[in-house]
């Protein structure tokens, strides 16, 4: 459908053009200038995961009980992802400014995009549809990011040409998710199935399973059973056999794939690093080595972030196959230290890596199914939907359960299957539990600093876990220049 405008998941899918070049007069006159365009719409989701840019794990898992920091105390340039985990952010954190202003990155892009693209003749009519679509879908991901995370946002749909255009006040929950469900059911018109699509780009099947996402946070239940129940049957996806699968180099956009950020191993600027950060530190070369793989490690100093907590290890099922694919540990002067297993796939260079992150699995879609027939007082219904995801693992089915016990089964499964996909914070959220889950865990941490990863005698900051706040601020680089807020 792509045929002379779109290339196999290589370079040329993931190359921005130069910003000198983005002059809306001079640069979006012909098809392939859109080509390039939306390739570079698609860059800031790599921002959004990456080592010292992006805020996804510690905003997605490390604000949760999923994960935590290994404390250095020879190494305090870090406070910006300690204040996240311990609910000490500010307006100011690193983490929050860049995923604020990553996501209106792929905004301002796709505005450029959607803004011109009626104006220039197209070679393929279904190659226009087939951008616009993906504009339409990054956009509305962007917006689902930051409604969920920030709450009220300023709701940018053109092109900024002025300061003054670029100041806007902020619009209504209601309103962003309005635009979002009109951006995503227009590229879910206008976007090609899976088996259709080039591998890695936005599918009509993601922009579904993000319409059934929203859905779900807004509890219209009966809505986000159609949308699924439509990407379900559609034949483009399956579970792989084995979990492990999943992550494997050689599965990139599998079956299982509904969208992933894409990354390419290697020098050129897109590879992906998140996993390095994650390391327990501070290790040696050789420690690094032995978890990484690569002989010619580099000695890791700083601090570790992103680390599995007791908690997140004792979710798991007896027999539970995901365990040891997701979770790994190694030993550092006597103490074995937990680390984020699953990523890590074979490369040859210290910190570049070609593995992707996924945004949605099969798997999810199918938790998702459960989760709206439960709701819908169809809880039998949901068991085997349920129990595909179980049985892949290597666990029992689960029958009989009252709704509030497959309400709970479900959001156990969720945390196990999806470990460290950035889910677990927003499903506290969406599901109510942010302030009772939260708040017990910041008991248990501070009453056993130790346990999590703390050295004796420190512990986290006295006002630790006193504020649960739900939605972070928005970034201080945003208000102080908008007189709106």
């Amino acid at each position: 459908m792509a045929t002379g405008l779109f290339y196999s998941c290589s370079e040329d899918f993931l190359e921005i053009p130069p910003e000198d070049s983005l002059s809306q007069t001079i640069f979006f006159e012909t098809q392939e200038d859109f080509a390039q365009a939306i390739n570079a719409t698609y860059a800031p989701l790599r921002n959004l995961q990456n080592v010292g840019v992006g805020g996804a794990y510690a905003m997605g898992e490390m604000r949760s009980d999923n994960t935590h920091y290994k404390y250095n105390p020879n190494y305090r340039a870090v406070q910006a992802g300690e204040n996240v985990a311990d609910f000490l952010v500010n307006d100011a954190n690193f983490y929050v400014e860049n995923k604020y202003d990553n996501n209106y990155l792929i905004i301002a892009r796709a505005n450029q995009i959607l803004s011109l693209i009626d104006e220039v003749e197209f070679d393929d009519a279904a190659v226009k549809d087939n951008v616009k679509g993906q504009a339409q879908f990054l956009r509305a991901l962007a917006y689902f990011d930051l409604v969920q995370y920030f709450g009220q946002v300023p709701l940018h749909l053109t092109p900024v040409i002025n300061r003054e255009e670029a100041a806007l006040p902020l619009s209504t929950t209601d309103e962003i998710f309005g635009q979002i469900v009109s951006d995503v059911e227009d590229a879910i018109s206008l976007l090609p199935s899976k088996s259709e699509q080039e591998a890695g780009r936005a599918t009509r099947g993601s922009a579904q399973m993000l319409l059934a996402n929203l859905y779900i946070v807004q509890e219209n239940w009966s809505s986000a059973e159609t949308v699924l129940s439509s990407l379900i049957t559609s034949g483009e996806y399956d579970l792989l056999g084995d979990y492990a699968d999943v992550f494997d180099l050689s599965n990139k956009n599998s079956i299982e794939s509904i969208f992933e950020v894409q990354f390419l191993e290697g020098t050129e600027g897109f590879a992906s690093s998140f996993m390095y950060e994650w390391l327990p530190m501070p290790l040696t070369a050789e420690q690094v080595a032995e978890i990484t793989g690569v002989p010619n490690s580099q000695a890791a100093n700083e601090e570790g972030f992103n680390i599995p907590t007791p908690d997140i290890m004792g979710s798991y099922e007896d027999g539970d196959l995901r365990e040891s694919v997701s979770i790994d540990s190694i030993e550092v002067e006597g103490t074995f230290y937990p680390y984020i297993n699953k990523f890590w796939q074979p490369h040859s260079n210290p910190g570049l890596t070609g593995v992707n992150m996924p945004i949605y699995r099969y798997s999810e879609a199918l938790l998702f199914y459960a989760e709206v027939l439960n709701e819908s007082g169809q809880t039998g219904a949901a068991e085997p939907y349920l129990n595909q995801v179980r049985n892949r693992a290597g666990l029992a089915s689960v029958t009989g359960l009252s709704q509030a016990e497959m309400r709970q089964a479900i959001l156990d499964e969720r945390r196990v299957e999806l470990a460290f996909e950035n889910k677990r914070w927003l499903d506290l959220v969406r599901t109510g539990n942010a302030q009772s889950v939260m708040s017990a865990y910041g008991q248990r941490v501070q009453a056993n600093p130790q346990d999590y990863y703390y050295p004796n005698g420190i512990g986290p900051a006295p006002a630790a876990y006193g504020n649960i706040s739900e939605l972070f601020p928005i970034p201080a680089s945003e208000t102080l220049l908008n007189p709106n807020f």
